[in-house]
C-alpha cells in the first residue's frame, strides 16, 4: 500500500497504547513512555482487521523475518524499517538428549543465531524502527548487556545516537558490541539496578528518549514475534509447555500478549502452553512472588548468578510475567548455578548446541521440573535460548592436553 504522499506503508493495524493496570489509553504516534500511574504501556491493534489484512497462506510468501507479520507489528512507513534481517530463528528437536533424559518431545528455539547473537535484536530491531518513526534522535537505557549490543547496533544503523550504562561485571564481548557501534558507552560498579539510576537521572536532565526495558512500548513488540514464530512453525498448534528465561521479562510477556492476539484472530485455538519462568537461585524474585501467590514481586538484594542476563532484581513488568504465568496455569522455578553450567555442557555435548547460561538454565528447569512430576514425558516442550554460548567463554574452563610438534595421539 501506497500513500498519498508515495510512502510504502506497512498495512499495520496499529490503533493505540493502552495501560494494563489502570486502563488509560494514549495515542500512539505521540512519543510516550510510561502511564502517569507508573506502569508500562502495551502497544494495541485492530485484531478484526487485521485478520482481514494478513492471512496464514500469506506467510509462506513472506520474507523469513520478524516483519513478516508487519500487519501486527507498530511500525506504519517501510522507510522506517530498521532491520539486519532479524527473526524466523531455527526451531531445533532434541532427540539424543531428550532420549537420555525422558523428553519425547523436546525442542529449542534458538536466538543465537540472531543479529547480535541474542533475542534483543527483536526488540531493537522494532523499538530503533518505531523511534525513528517518531523522530527520535537520542536513546538512553541501561543493561546487562545484549540489550546494550543490539540497541547500540541497530541505533548506528538508524542514525540514532544511543547512551548504554552496564555493570562492570558485564560480558566483555557485549561491552565491545557498544563500543564498535559508536554508542556513547558507560560501565557502573553495581547492577543493572544501578545503571537504571544513573540513565533516569540524564534522561531528566537531557530529555532524552528512555530506551529502557518497558519504559518505552516498542520493545516488547519485537520480542512477542518469539511467539507468532512459534506458533508458525507448529503449524498452529501450539507445544504444551515453554520455558524462557526470565529477568526483565519482557521475552515471556511478548509471547504471552502473541498468543493471545493469535487467539482473539482465530489463528489458534483455546490451548494455551504453560509458560515457565526460570530464574537462578541467586536472583529470584518472580519465583518467590509466584510461590507466595503475589501479583508483584520485591526487590532482590545481593542478587549474583552466572546467568549474567537473568540478575535483575526488580523487573518493571513483574505484574505483567506473574499474570501470564498464572494465566496458563504455568510456574516459576529457580536453579542452581552450577546446573545451568551443566546443563550448558550436557546440551552441547550430546546436540552440538552451545546455548547461553540463561537458555541453559532452561533445561536445569525442565529436568528440575520433569522430576517433580509437573512436566510429563509425552508432552512437547520448548526452551528458549536467548543467546549464542559464545558470547559468554568465561563459563567454559577447557584443560586441553598440550602437544608437541613430534607428539602421538
Amino acid at each position: 500500500m501506497i500513500d498519498n504522499g508515495g510512502n510504502r506503508m506497512t498495512n499495520t493495524t496499529l490503533s493505540h497504547l493502552e495501560c494494563p493496570k489502570c486502563a488509560a489509553t494514549y495515542d500512539a504516534d505521540q512519543v510516550q513512555q510510561l502511564c502517569t500511574c507508573g506502569s508500562p504501556l502495551l502497544v494495541r491493534y485492530d485484531l478484526e482487521e487485521a485478520g482481514k489484512r494478513l492471512r496464514k497462506e500469506d506467510l509462506p510468501d513472506r520474507a523469513p523475518t520478524l516483519w513478516r507479520y508487519k500487519e501486527l507489528l507498530p511500525v506504519r512507513d517501510e522507510a522506517n524499517i530498521v532491520s539486519l534481517g532479524e527473526g524466523m530463528t531455527p526451531l531445533v528437536r532434541f532427540d539424543r538428549v531428550g532420549a537420555a533424559d525422558g523428553f519425547d518431545n523436546l525442542y529449542m528455539k534458538d536466538e543465537g543465531t540472531i543479529p547480535t547473537g541474542s533475542f534483543k535484536a527483536r526488540g531493537a530491531a522494532v523499538g530503533v524502527s518505531r523511534a525513528k518513526e517518531l523522530g527520535v534522535d537520542v536513546l538512553a537505557m541501561p543493561t546487562n548487556g545484549n540489550a546494550g549490543g543490539a540497541w547500540a547496533a541497530y541505533a548506528a544503523r538508524a542514525g540514532i545516537k544511543a547512551t548504554v550504562v552496564m555493570p562492570t561485571s558485564a560480558p566483555v564481548i557485549t561491552r565491545n558490541e557498544c563500543d564498535v557501534a559508536g554508542s556513547d558507552f558507560y560501565l557502573v560498579n553495581g547492577l543493572i539496578s544501578d545503571a537504571g539510576k544513573i540513565v533516569g537521572r540524564a534522561i531528566a536532565e537531557q530529555g532524552w528518549y528512555d530506551a529502557s526495558t518497558l519504559k518505552e512500548p516498542y520493545r516488547i513488540e519485537g520480542k512477542k514475534t518469539m511467539g507468532y514464530e512459534l506458533a508458525e512453525q507448529f503449524g498452529w498448534d501450539v507445544p504444551d509447555v515453554i520455558l524462557y528465561p526470565t529477568g526483565g521479562g519482557v521475552g515471556l510477556i511478548g509471547i504471552y500478549k502473541a498468543l493471545r492476539e493469535l487467539q482473539e484472530m482465530g489463528w489458534i485455538g483455546d490451548k494455551m502452553p504453560r509458560l515457565v519462568a526460570v530464574q537462578a537461585t541467586g536472583c529470584a524474585p518472580i519465583v518467590k512472588a509466584w510461590e507466595a501467590g503475589e501479583k508483584a514481586s520485591e526487590f532482590w538484594n545481593d542478587a549474583m548468578t552466572v546467568a549474567f542476563g537473568i540478575t535483575v532484581p526488580k523487573a518493571l513488568g513483574d505484574f505483567l510475567v506473574l499474570e501470564a504465568v498464572y494465566d496458563t496455569n504455568g510456574c516459576a522455578v529457580a536453579v542452581e548455578d552450577d546446573k545451568i553450567l551443566h546443563a550448558q555442557r550436557r546440551l552441547a555435548t550430546l546436540e552440538g548446541a552451545f546455548l547461553c547460561p540463561e537458555g541453559a538454565a532452561t533445561y536445569a528447569a525442565a529436568l528440575q521440573l520433569k522430576e517433580q512430576g509437573w512436566i510429563q514425558a509425552h508432552e512437547t516442550v520448548v526452551l528458549l535460548n536467548t543467546g549464542a554460548g559464545i558470547k559468554y567463554p568465561d563459563t567454559v574452563h577447557p584443560q586441553p592436553v598440550v602437544l608437541n610438534p613430534d607428539d602421538n595421539l
